[in-house]
């Protein structure tokens, strides 16, 4: 693992505290407050940092939530089921389809419906094409907050290209809302296999370009390596998840571990992780991730069952009383939805977990003892959506 600086080490120590309290040789009375936000271009969105210095040096950084809550969790009570994709499509708008998923397996295992092996199968295929969507701009963006404006330029062109094709297949660019309780709205276009092929092929080129462009780059890994550092253990303590938890080491990757409702155990592929939890390594993961996704893709389509696409489900959904959880690997982390029924035509309570909200909670520990322009490309590094948080 990379070497903690010596301020992380002392934070590292003030965390493993049993009393909380901070060590004064490190947290001091002095310095400045300096507000990064809520409209600061380098937060993602709607969130303020709070930060105090010691001279270019973080004493201390919190993190402020809420400033774009759109209390998905509330509204979901009052939408029917099949409405209720359409408001979580937005939470976190990158990954759009990836939120429905979730959502839909936990009404399906309430209602005892299982989709048919087809509907499985594409599920699964728009969900890695939306990773691939998602973590593209990731690439681009983390690159583009070290002052790499190329590289984001990159990563919106080819990310043009999966989005033309969850569009082809979907109806929708951004927010599909094709998921159905029971399948999907409808069977994939003619030529589209082929044509997401040869879109995978072009994100493979993608990811080599940025291999070369970005993670070879010089100034990029002194950026990059050994800021940032986040031990396994603290990944954990934290509840983190996703490629931040994987790039701390940790072996975990729902996909594989707990797959549901989907056909991620039919494809060879792999779980990548990292062991040194930097700000390097949470960049280095995510570019193999979405190597692996083309893979799964792709042997997805080759294999694609023949079907239907729906099974049999009533006209009005109605769903039994009861209680149901369900979880995915999704671009950002563990997503995952408890939902309540007592019944009737929509949820009576839904209670989502998302992985920006937890894998942001680190940020307090991470920053302590890092110089300001660090702050930046931890964050980038983070990769957070504020839907996801302010959900």
């Amino acid at each position: 693992m990379t070497a903690l600086t010596e301020r992380q080490q002392l934070a590292y120590a003030n965390a493993q505290a049993a009393d909380g309290r901070v060590n004064l040789e490190f947290e001091t009375d002095e310095g400045m407050t300096l507000n990064m936000g809520p409209q600061h271009p380098a937060t993602h969105g709607t969130l303020r940092i709070v930060l105090k210095l010691d001279g270019e040096q973080v004493i201390s950084c919190e993190p402020i939530m809420g400033y774009m809550h759109r209390g998905y969790e509330k509204l979901v009570e009052v939408r029917t089921y099949p409405q209720v994709t359409t408001l979580v499509n937005r939470i976190d708008w990158l990954g759009s389809f990836a939120n429905e998923v979730p959502f839909i397996l936990a009404a399906e295992k309430l209602m005892d419906i299982e989709a048919p092996p087809r509907a499985q199968w594409i599920r699964t295929i728009l969900f890695e094409l939306s990773r691939i969507s998602n973590i593209s701009l990731f690439v681009g963006d983390m690159a583009l907050h070290i002052g790499a404006i190329s590289a984001a330029f990159y990563a919106f062109r080819d990310r043009e290209y999966v989005l033309n094709q969850i569009e082809a297949a979907t109806g929708g660019r951004f927010h599909p809302n094709f998921d159905r309780i029971g399948g999907l709205k409808d069977d994939l276009p003619k030529g589209w296999i082929a044509d997401t092929k040869a879109t995978m092929n072009k994100i493979r080129d993608f990811c080599d370009e940025m291999e070369t462009l970005v993670e070879g780059n010089e100034i990029f890994q002194t950026r990059t390596r050994g800021i940032g550092v986040i031990p396994a253990d603290v990944a954990l303590a934290y509840g983190m998840s996703g490629a931040n938890l994987r790039a701390s080491g940790v072996d975990w990757d729902l996909r594989r571990d707990e797959p549901v409702g989907l056909a991620w155990n039919e494809c060879d592929w792999n779980v990548i992780t990292h062991p040194d939890g930097d700000s390097f390594a949470r960049f280095w993961v995510r570019l193999q991730e979405i190597r692996e996704s083309t893979r799964i893709v792709d042997q997805l389509l080759d294999g694609l069952p023949a079907g239907p696409i729906m099974a049999k489900v009533p006209r009005i959904i109605k769903v039994p009383e009861g209680e149901a959880w369900v979880a995915t690997e999704n671009p950002l982390g563990e997503m995952g939805y408890y939902v309540v029924s007592k019944g009737g035509l929509g949820p009576f309570r839904v209670k989502i977990r998302t992985a920006s909200f937890n894998n942001i909670a680190v940020i307090p520990w991470v920053t302590r003892g890092v110089y300001v322009p660090d702050v930046v490309t931890i964050l980038a590094s983070l990769y957070f959506i504020l839907g996801d948080i302010d959900r």
